[in-house]
């Protein structure tokens, strides 16, 4: 799963970006890797993750990550091609979530594009772009089944009405994510289009310093001007997480933070917040040789996330036997749970919980 960090030239994306890519930045065990100059998979803090390593006493340790894109500034225009346009298009539709950075600091050194600080000006900028792709989609997608929908199909007279919808949406200025359509219309017609307003979208509030804690008046206006898009905002110093990720000792990180009044940097909570924007949750596999999580969707079923092992764990699969980690974690040992009669035995309809410590039976 991906999430694409996005925003106008100079509001902060690559600095951001880089100061996740340090892997002494953010706690003792986060560490990054680069596929691609501007791709990174960072592992998703978890601290329930150090507490099962702390009682099983595993060989090795394996977190849940996320991939993270710096995507190409965007600028006016992009939707027909200007400056990087067509890349940036092409990159942001290949995520699955948008992290979308807007400038909330007033800094003459840092030149804006547009000439002042404007957060909300910014995001319209973007909006109005992936607005006018996804219209430009919608537009030949109803073309197409306009001609199906006169010869009185009722599915393609379905669509078109949803289409109809989408159209209209786009053209008033809504994304698409925050327009009001069935779920099963959703399901059916919108989500196979792959729209880039219909992605889950994150503002990154780019503070200064004094604002870290607290934000300003710059982020009061951006939660103010998103409050209908169900979309979370997060305030973050960037210069301040580049300067956290030069620090070698994590002592020195923690004075750091204590001194400018935060109880973690800020990349933490951004990769936790990206893995929810993903509708992401973790399970968890616990033994001597690995403790380990596992990544699977809000909503997976017990085949499913054995699927997420090995394919032939979900087509096999007989059971499996689960452990809520706070009983884990009071016990101390799989074998104590089992004595306590915590373990429970789930089959194939059994929905999982984020945080269940899970084990599979199956067979090929």
């Amino acid at each position: 799963m991906k999430a694409g960090i996005v925003g106008l030239p100079n509001v902060g994306k690559s600095t951001l970006f880089n100061s996740l890519s340090n892997a002494k930045a953010q706690s003792a065990n986060f560490p990054f890797c680069t596929i691609e100059p501007n791709i990174g998979v960072v592992n998703v803090p978890d601290p329930r993750l150090e507490m099962l390593e702390s009682l099983v006493n595993p060989e090795r340790v394996v977190p849940a990550t996320v991939e993270i894109v710096d995507i190409a500034g965007l600028v006016k225009g992009a939707s027909k091609g200007e400056g990087l346009g067509n890349q940036f298009l092409g990159n942001i539709r290949e995520t699955d979530a948008i992290l979308h950075v807007l400038r909330c600091f007033d800094d003459d050194n840092v030149v804006h594009v547009d000439g002042n600080i404007d957060p909300i000006r910014d995001k319209e900028t973007i909006d109005i772009e992936l607005q006018l792709k996804d219209l430009e989609s919608v537009e030949k997608k109803m073309e197409k089944t306009r001609r199906a929908a006169k010869t009185g199909n009722k599915e393609a007279q379905r669509e078109f009405s949803v289409l109809e919808a989408l159209k209209a949406g786009l053209e008033s200025g809504t994304s698409v994510r925050a327009l009001t359509i069935t779920e099963e219309d959703r399901t059916d017609f919108v989500k196979p289009m792959q729209l880039i307003t219909d992605k889950p979208v994150m503002y990154v509030c780019n503070v200064d310093e004094g604002s870290a804690v607290s934000g300003n008046a710059h982020v009061d206006r951006v939660k103010e001007a998103v409050k209908d898009e169900n979309a979370e905002v997060l305030v973050l110093a960037v210069g301040i997480e580049a300067d956290i990720a030069e620090l070698d000792d994590y002592e020195e990180r923690k004075e750091f933070l204590e001194d400018i009044g935060l109880e973690e940097a800020g990349a933490g909570k951004l990769i936790r917040s990206a893995y929810r924007l993903l509708n992401q949750q973790t399970y968890f596999t616990a033994g001597k040789k690995e403790v380990r999580a596992w990544t699977v969707r809000v909503g997976a079923t017990a085949p499913q996330a054995a699927g997420v092992i090995h394919t032939d764990f979900e087509r096999g699969f007989i059971r499996a036997e689960v452990i809520k980690y706070n009983d884990f974690v009071h016990y101390g040992s799989e074998a104590k749970v089992r004595d306590a009669g915590k373990l429970n035995v789930e089959g194939k309809e059994y929905i999982v919980k984020d945080g269940d410590v899970m084990n599979f039976r199956f067979n090929v």
